[in-house]
């Protein structure tokens, strides 16, 4: 069973930037949602049989498709990401994807009847983002609150943020922690910190 710990650990969401085609860009941010969970859901129960590498390569399409990684990436790492060079973006935001990725098929590695619930009525907001309320319903009987903050692109919508519980951003949980490094030590160790932990998650 997921704990809510591993799910604050697994909501950083990350992936390659792929496009989304033509059938994505006409599903609407809740649908857009609900498609993502069904994988992560068949993965979860197929998750022992598949092992990390099976669970990493099934997930990849489907979070590339839902969320908008290049600017997330650029908005975690936040202003310094205007004074690297393009090479050294580009080596953070693979680096990011991957660690995301190895975070999903380490933490959703098994079922135990936890159920994906999505409201098909979104909040727009004034800028035109909007936001998709779910729900993770775990067996025991407890409920965890997952807000996606959706915008759209050329691509359709996809997610830049992820808030637990309707409060806590997914975006300012990370930021806190790589843009310190950044700062601290410089793109490289970024880069180092960031393959350390897809080495450790894919044990």
């Amino acid at each position: 069973m997921i704990s809510r710990r591993s799910l604050i650990a697994a909501l950083g969401a990350s992936a390659l930037a792929v496009g989304l085609g033509a059938h994505a860009e006409t599903e609407s941010p809740a649908a857009v949602i609900r498609s993502f969970y069904d994988v992560l859901l068949s993965t979860m129960k197929d998750g022992q049989r598949l092992g990390f590498a099976g669970r990493r390569d099934r997930l990849t399409p489907a979070i590339s498709k839902t969320f908008d990684f290049p600017l997330m990436t650029r908005l975690t790492v936040g202003p310094p990401w205007a004074t690297l060079t393009p090479e050294q973006q580009q080596q953070i935001l693979v680096g990011f994807s991957a660690f995301s990725i190895a975070t999903y098929a380490n933490r959703f590695d098994d079922y135990s009847g936890e159920q994906f619930q999505v409201d098909d009525t979104p909040t727009t907001l004034a800028n035109g983002d909007v936001i998709v309320k779910s729900q993770l319903h775990e067996q025991g009987g407890d409920t965890v609150e997952l807000d996606y903050l959706m915008r759209q692109n050329g691509d359709g919508w996809r997610a830049v943020d992820v808030y637990l519980s309707g409060t806590v951003s997914e975006l300012a949980v990370r930021r806190s922690e790589f843009s310190s490094v950044l700062r601290r030590a410089g793109p490289s160790a970024l880069v180092e910190l960031l393959q350390k932990k897809v080495a450790e998650l894919s044990g």
